[in-house]
């Protein structure tokens, strides 16, 4: 049963929004026009900054030094990009969203220092937890899907929504378990938490995949249960069965995108009126600059979006100069 303690705001908090199509896509979005971008990452630098048509980039916020009284750092690489105008995400992984445990206040004003270094247009955190007692888990770890934890989470996007001046995008992780006796679907838990917070949504087709495939599910059927107007953009990343954990998928971040997990990407486009803003995550087993270009050609098509790798491609028509 859905929530129905808190009703949409009719003004949405900062950080939050309200826009978007009724078919799905958000046409006022932070991303708007679309367009294919890639993790930033040192070990790529290069390769990322060669491609003459990226729409823009996502950096891991944790990975930037600096912040509250002190300026944060911007990589060369990343300067460079913002530099010629391609827009750079902040990717939170360290907030603790999910977590009973209150919000480490530094770690929140070092998501907005970066927002603001970076000028970006959105920042994006996880629909987790990764630690308790004091302890860090070093992993994003999945939610109990109950009213309880609905409240917390909601409460503490509320908080870091108050300290930033840019929407905040919330992504559903993958995991390999569920919590017993959820009170919500999947679908229901992010639409009450979407409603009750107003942000906007990083839709990852791979963890929707991988979500699907170790529970035998149809990884579609999460398209219909979620407003995919609130869709602020995508991720798209590789991952495999282990041969010592058979029939079981893992998110790796370290292998090709398979071809199903393009499939769905095409079938989320095709639910859309809007062009989707779509990025690849690779974080390791970094492959040749020609194998990179290849995979975000490959994404490229399966989008139905300009090649990020060749040049004119940046800026979409009708997309914000």
């Amino acid at each position: 049963m859905a929530d129905q303690t808190y009703a949409a705001d009719k003004h949405p908090p900062r950080g939050g929004t309200t826009g978007g199509s009724p078919r799905g896509g958000n046409h006022g979005g932070p991303l708007r026009g679309g367009g294919i971008g890639i993790g930033w990452r040192p070990a790529i630098a290069g390769a990322v900054g060669g491609l003459p048509g990226l729409r823009f980039c996502e950096v891991i916020a944790e990975s930037l030094s600096g912040g509250d009284r002190v300026p944060v750092a911007l990589p060369r690489g990343v300067a460079e990009l913002r530099g010629r105008g391609v827009a750079v995400v902040p990717h939170g992984v360290r907030l603790s969203l999910g977590g009973a445990e209150p919000l480490d206040p530094v770690r929140v004003t070092h998501l907005a220092a970066c927002a603001a270094a970076l000028e970006a247009p959105l920042v994006s955190e996880h629909v987790a937890f990764v630690r308790a007692g004091g302890r860090e888990a070093g992993h994003l770890l999945p939610l109990p899907r109950s009213r309880a934890a609905l409240d917390v989470l909601s409460a503490h996007v509320r908080s870091v929504q108050a300290e930033l001046d840019v929407p905040l995008a919330l992504e559903p992780i993958a995991s390999l378990f569920d919590w017993p006796d959820d009170e919500y679907t999947e679908g229901e838990f992010l639409t009450a938490l979407l409603e009750r917070t107003g942000a906007m949504l990083l839709l990852d087709v791979a963890n929707v995949y991988a979500n699907a495939v170790n529970r035998g599910a149809d990884p579609e059927a999460l398209f219909d249960a979620i407003p995919l107007d609130r869709v602020a953009y995508v991720h798209v990343a590789g991952g495999a069965e282990h041969a010592a954990d058979p029939g079981v998928y893992h998110d790796t971040h370290t292998d090709p995108v398979p071809p199903a997990v393009l499939a769905l990407l095409e079938r989320l486009r095709e639910r859309l009126d809007v062009a989707l803003a779509v990025m690849l995550e690779r974080d390791g087993r970094y492959p040749p600059a020609a194998t990179l270009r290849a995979e975000l050609d490959a994404i490229a098509a399966a989008a139905a979006l300009p090649s990020a790798t060749l040049a004119g491609a940046a800026t979409l028509p009708g997309a914000a100069a």
